[in-house]
């Protein structure tokens, strides 16, 4: 597992007669439990109270999920 950047790049195909316009790359996450194929014994664990902010009781089952959309509207952020 590359736990460094657990984004993958993806490299669609991009036809002549496309419909719409070409997106060259993307990118998808790939889920730590993706690569722990059963429940290893004495697995560290979260606290309760940051595991329930978490959504998982082990650390290596942990991935972060970072947004890619803009928090707010560009109309609220732009004082006229």
């Amino acid at each position: 597992m590359n736990a460094v950047n657990p984004t993958r790049d993806w490299y669609p195909f991009v036809g002549p007669c496309d419909p719409c316009p070409p997106k060259y790359v993307k990118t998808y996450y790939v889920p730590p439990n993706q690569y722990i194929p059963y429940q290893p014994m004495n697995l560290p664990q979260f606290p309760l109270p940051e595991a329930l902010r978490r959504g998982t009781l082990w650390p290596a089952l942990y991935g972060p999920y970072e947004s890619k959309c803009q928090t707010g509207r560009p109309e609220e952020s732009e004082q006229h």
